[in-house]
This record gives C-alpha cells, structure tokens and sequence, in this order.
C-alpha cells in the first residue's frame, strides 16, 4: 500500500499544515495514482483533514474529483477523516465534540461514496493515542499546551468517543463501510537502575497502547458506547524509533542493532491474539539510506507472522512521497519511495532507487494481494 502524508493541523507556532498541498499531491493526482501500477500497489491511504475540507469553499468538489480520480486508476482507498487539524470554533474538549464529528463523516462521505467500487474503508480518527499525546505532553498541536497525564487521558477518551460516533454516521450512508482503526505499536523497557518505580511505569507505558482500542471495542470506559463490532480492521504503525527505555527516552536504536529490540512479528502477534481482528501495518518507512534495508526487514517480519499462522493483510509505505517536516517547511525528511527536491514550486518526484529494488523483491516473494480482500464481519457477535 501507499499512504500519502495528510496531516491537517495548525503546529506549534501557529503555521497551519496542509500537506497534500505542500507536496503537491492534490495538483499532481493523476501522476501519482499512474506511478503507483509499477509496484502493484493498488491500495492506498489518503487523508481528507477535517480542517482543510471545511475551510475550503472547494473542499466537498475536490474530495470528490479525487475519489473518482482513485476510481478511474482502480485504486482501493482507506480514507482517512480526521488527520489531526480542527475547523475554527471546534474544540477536542467541547461537549459537542463528538456530534460534531460524525456530521463532519457524513459530509465527507457523501463526496466519496458515489465514486467507490465494493465496501468503502474509512479511518475514523487517525491515532488516537498518538493524538492524545501529542496534544497533551507536547505542543506540536495548537493551541493545546503540554498539561498532564490525566488530561491525555480524558482526550484519549474523547477520540475513541468521536471514532464511535463517526463509524455509525458513516454505517447509516454504507452499511458495508469497513473501519480501520490505527495506533503505534511500541516496545518500552526500563532504563537500566531504575528500580520498581520505573520498570512498572515502562509497563504501564507499552499497556498504554492498547487502550484506544479497548474503549472502541467496550472493553474500558464503557459509557463512550464502544463494542466489538466498532473494532473491525487494525493499524499498526511502526517506525525505527517505536521501541525506547524509561524514563530516559534513549531509543533502543535499529540501526545499531540493539539486542533489547522486540522482534516486529511478535508484537504485531500480540495484536492479533489480543483482538482477533485482521492487522495490516498502517504506517512504515525509513529516512535517508537506510530505507531499503527498512522494508526488506518488514517483510521479513511480515512473513515470520505468515509462517505462524498470523497473516498480515499488507503493508501500507507511508509516506510514499517525500514530505517536510511539520515544525521546519524547509526540511524534507527523505522519507518516500519518491523524494521532492525541496526547493520551492519544484514538485518533482525522484525515485529512490534502492528502496523501489527492495520493494520489488518484496513483492516478488507473492506476499498478499494487490488489493484487501477481507471478510465482512458480523457486527452483533464480532470478538
């Protein structure tokens, strides 16, 4: 899969973020659907931005012009509602919050559902523990500060309340709709000589990621209105610095292969046995030269869980084409199977070489299917 960077939200000094616009994606549709056939890569991750769809007078037409642009390429798309930014005059916090959501799916939806072949996918809210974080203990999100724990916690709850409410407002328009549900998957250990105290904060902490899943699935904080059948398709998100000590935030380094790193195929294992719900990874990839020895552990980690009867259903390249930096717009992270030059108006796409070789390996091994083919569950007794 391909996963195009759309991030939506106003950063930390007031600049707000439209990343479709800043890689040119929105203009270069066409090209950048064509150049996916290469890589037999059929399904992609696109993000529609709650912010940027309402505060544009052309926002419905041009999620519209998209949708049938994916349809003309016979591309599956996972739609993305919400990728972090806020209308003005919304508020996480706001009672409201949540209703005012699923309006904003419903509006969403109408614009893409004319143009889809089989089941539509939407993702609700893209990360919610990562959302709730990163509103929380940072100031990456404005205009919410770094505050505490406690109100990372009650955002967390929020989200999963919004992500209910959105998947049954997307439900009455396509009642076959598929929900993907995504989050990090970290490994978090304890610095060494930290004691009792920080070996079970470090526990507490690798827990965590777990807990935006279980309030959609009911199993914590029951009055969000969360169940089983909410939880239908998982996202794992997984990067080189997914893996880190406590308290001292020192990652477990992957390219110094430290020997305290947890095999890949062991957690995406322990998400499967937890849920029993099917698992892609929603989000990998590495920056500079060292991305093709990225993707080729991937698969291999993917492959490990084939071979334990634990198929993952693929895995999503994200981004697929290069993107900057959310607080620095003059640093490009070299993150894609396609980088941008950089320099302004210049919207060129330059392969990355070693990463399409490594891809194509991948995909010569026969790992799963061009497009996601799963079962459709039964909501009222889903696990």
């Amino acid at each position: 899969m391909g996963g195009f960077e759309g991030a939506d939200h106003v950063n930390s000094r007031g600049m707000p973020l439209s990343m479709n616009e800043a890689t040119s994606h929105w203009k270069l549709l066409e090209e950048d659907y064509a150049r996916l056939e290469r890589f037999g890569i059929r399904t992609v991750r696109e993000s529609v931005g709650w912010r940027v769809f309402d505060q544009d007078p052309d926002g419905p037409a041009r999620l519209a012009r998209q949708a049938a642009m994916a349809q003309r390429h016979g591309l599956q798309v996972i739609w993305t509602l919400h990728h972090y930014g806020l209308p003005p005059g919304v508020d996480f916090f706001a009672d409201d919050f949540a209703a005012s959501f699923a309006s904003f799916c419903e509006r969403a939806a109408r614009c893409i559902l004319p143009w889809t072949d089989g089941p539509p996918i939407f993702q609700p809210i893209n990360e919610i523990s990562f959302l709730s974080w990163a509103a929380s203990s940072t100031d990456a999100i404005h205009p919410y500060r770094a505050s505490s724990p406690t109100r990372g916690y009650e955002l967390k709850c929020r989200l999963a309340q919004a992500a209910v409410r959105g998947c049954d407002a997307l439900w009455s328009m396509a009642p076959d709709a598929r929900m993907v549900h995504t989050d990090p998957i970290i490994h978090v250990i304890p610095t060494d000589g930290s004691g009792p105290i920080g070996c079970s904060e470090a526990e507490d902490i690798s827990t965590s990621q777990f807990q935006a899943w279980d309030m959609i699935a009911g199993r914590i904080e029951p009055a969000l209105g969360g169940h089983p059948r909410y939880l239908d398709i998982l996202g794992a998100n997984y990067y080189h610095a997914n893996q880190w000590e406590h308290p001292s935030n020192e990652r477990l380094h992957w390219h110094r292969n430290d020997p305290r790193r947890r095999d890949l195929a062991d957690m995406l294992g322990d998400l499967q046995e937890r849920y029993a719900r099917p698992v892609f990874i929603a989000e990998t990839g590495h920056v500079g030269e060292g991305r093709a020895e990225w993707i080729s552990e991937i698969a291999s980690a993917v492959d490990r869980c084939g071979e334990r009867g634990m198929p993952i259903e693929g895995v999503c390249l994200y981004p697929i084409v290069d993107r900057h930096d959310w607080e620095d717009p003059s640093h490009w992270h070299r993150c894609g199977l396609w980088d941008l030059p950089g320099a302004p108006g210049d919207a060129r796409r330059i392969l990355h070489e070693p990463m399409a070789h490594a891809i194509g390996q991948a995909n010569g091994g026969g790992r799963g299917n061009p497009r996601v083919t799963l079962h459709q569950p039964d909501r009222q007794n889903a696990p």
